[in-house]
C-alpha cells in the first residue's frame, strides 16, 4: 500500500512539473460549403441501428453543421456545431442531445463559445434530472463536432495532430483527443476501387485521472476514422462510441434506393 501511495505521489509531482502546450488550431486546408449527406450507423456485426442526416449551411462567416442519427429504436443522437472557418476552424457554439434506450446516460448538452459556459442536463440512473455546470477557458483548438471535418484538413506530412474535446462523463471534462494515421484502406465506389487514409483517435484525459483510468478500466476506447484523400477530399467510415463508456458503432455513408412507381 505505501508504495502504492509513493508511486501516485511520483506521478502527480510528474505531472505538475510537465509544462503546458500551447493550444493550436487546424489551418483551413479545404473550406466547408453546403452540403446534404445521408448515413448508417451499423453495430459491429454489421446490423443497421439508425438512419442519419447531415446538413450544413453557411451563413457569412459562420457554418451550421447538424447530424440527426435516428435509432430504430426510438433513441436521438442530435449533434449541431456553429464554426468560423477564417484561416482556422474554431468552434462557435455546439448542443448535443442524445435521448432514448441506446444511451446509457440522455443527455443535453450546450458549449458557449463566447463565454466559455458548458451546461449538461442528463438523467441518472435512478431516473432523476441532474445538471452540471462549468466555466471553461475553451482552447483554440476545440473540436467537438468537427472531427470528419477536421480530418479532411490534416496535412498528409502529419504523424499526429492533437485536438481538445468537451467530453460528458456525465460532467464536462476537457480532454485531448491524439489522431495518427494507420496506413491506407481499400474500399470500392462506382466500380472503383479507391484508397483512403485510415486514421487512430485516442482520448487522453490527462491529470491524475489519467493516469489511473487505465488501471480502473475507465480509459476511453480508440476510435478509428477513414477519409479519402486527393484534391476533394471526403469522410468515408467512423468507428467509435458515441458517449462516454459506449460500444463501437460504425457511421458510414448510405445509398439511395429508388422506389418504383
Amino acid at each position: 500500500m505505501t508504495r502504492s501511495v509513493v508511486s501516485l505521489f511520483l506521478a502527480w509531482t510528474l505531472l505538475l512539473a510537465i509544462p503546458a502546450q500551447a493550444q493550436v488550431a487546424l489551418e483551413v486546408r479545404y473550406a466547408e460549403g453546403v452540403v446534404r449527406g445521408f448515413l448508417k450507423l451499423r453495430a459491429m456485426n454489421g446490423d443497421i441501428l439508425a438512419y442519419g442526416d447531415l446538413a450544413q449551411v453557411p451563413h457569412g462567416t459562420r457554418v451550421n453543421n447538424r447530424l440527426i442519427l435516428r435509432f430504430k429504436d426510438g433513441s436521438l443522437h442530435d449533434e449541431t456545431v456553429d464554426f468560423s472557418q477564417q484561416r482556422v476552424f474554431k468552434v462557435l457554439n455546439y448542443h448535443l442531445v442524445q435521448s432514448g434506450p441506446a444511451f446509457d446516460v440522455p443527455i443535453d448538452m450546450r458549449i458557449n463559445g463566447s463565454t466559455g459556459e458548458v451546461r449538461i442536463r442528463y438523467t441518472d440512473k435512478q431516473g432523476d434530472e441532474q445538471e452540471e455546470s462549468e466555466k471553461f477557458e475553451l482552447p483554440s483548438d476545440l473540436a467537438n463536432g468537427m472531427i470528419p471535418i477536421l480530418l479532411k484538413n490534416i496535412p498528409d506530412s502529419a504523424n499526429q495532430t492533437t485536438v481538445s474535446m468537451i467530453a460528458a462523463t456525465p460532467k464536462p471534462r476537457l480532454v485531448k483527443l491524439v489522431i495518427s494515421p494507420e496506413g491506407e484502406g481499400k474500399f470500392s465506389a462506382g466500380g472503383t476501387t479507391l484508397e483512403a487514409t485510415q486514421y487512430r483517435m485516442k482520448v487522453e484525459i490527462g491529470g491524475v485521472l489519467g493516469v489511473l483510468a487505465p488501471l480502473v478500466g475507465k480509459q476511453p476506447q480508440d476510435s478509428h476514422a477513414w477519409v479519402l484523400g486527393g484534391s476533394a477530399p471526403a469522410f468515408v467510415r467512423l468507428e467509435g462510441p458515441l458517449f462516454a463508456g459506449g460500444p463501437s458503432w460504425r457511421i458510414e455513408l448510405a445509398s439511395p434506393t429508388w422506389q418504383e412507381k
